[in-house]
């Protein structure tokens, strides 16, 4: 499909009645679309995502209509939540240890490129501590400095280690063994995607 087909496609995924926080409803999307108007149409296509879970169908129509524009935040943030979708995800405060105290001296890049392991209070089979893997995106911010603090969005590699974390819980991220950052967990959002039998 090119863009245009996609972009039609997946507006077709989003309740009529839905609207942005500045009242744009689809009907706007498709004045975008009929004036070849395709990022702007992209752009609140991707509003309508923040204000209601809508499915993996519609995130992946938008991811492949970023990749073809070359738009790459864009198509980092569709495809990010693809596997929201598909992995679930956590929302967590997360402060960075000061660089003076911590093996990074360079701010993070906050576009889910980092995948750092978190000791979410699991053990390995000998009862040490075990950490598990999840991808991080900061909201609302290009990059974290060391010892910056922002509201994060975590996608774990394996859901399945994540169940018991639950809303208040406290975590720590490490890059090696020593603590990179802790986190607070706001919110617990399961995979809406069920995992396969294995």
């Amino acid at each position: 499909m090119d863009v245009p087909e996609l972009l039609e496609s997946a507006s077709l995924l989003v309740p009529e009645e839905t609207a942005t926080e500045n009242d744009i409803t689809v009907r706007d999307v498709w004045d975008y679309l009929v004036h070849d108007e395709w990022e702007i149409a992209l752009s609140l296509l991707e509003e309508f995502g923040h204000a209601r879970s809508l499915p993996l169908a519609f995130w992946e129509k938008l991811a492949e209509s970023a990749d073809q524009l070359k738009l790459e935040r864009s198509a980092a943030w569709c495809h990010w939540r693809c596997s929201e979708i598909r992995n679930g995800v956590i929302r967590a405060d997360l402060t960075l240890r000061p660089a003076a105290e911590a093996r990074r001296k360079t701010p993070i890049s906050g576009a889910g490129v980092l995948r750092p392991m978190w000791d979410i209070g699991l053990l390995s089979p000998t009862g040490e501590r075990a950490v598990s893997i999840a991808g991080l995106w900061i909201e609302n911010m290009p990059m974290l400095e060391p010892g910056g603090r922002a509201t994060v969005r975590l996608v774990p590699l394996t859901p399945s280690h994540w169940t018991h974390v639950e809303p208040g819980r406290q975590i720590t991220m490490h890059e090696n063994r020593t603590v990179a950052g802790t986190a607070v967990i706001l919110e617990v959002h399961r995979p809406a995607i069920a995992e396969p039998a294995g």
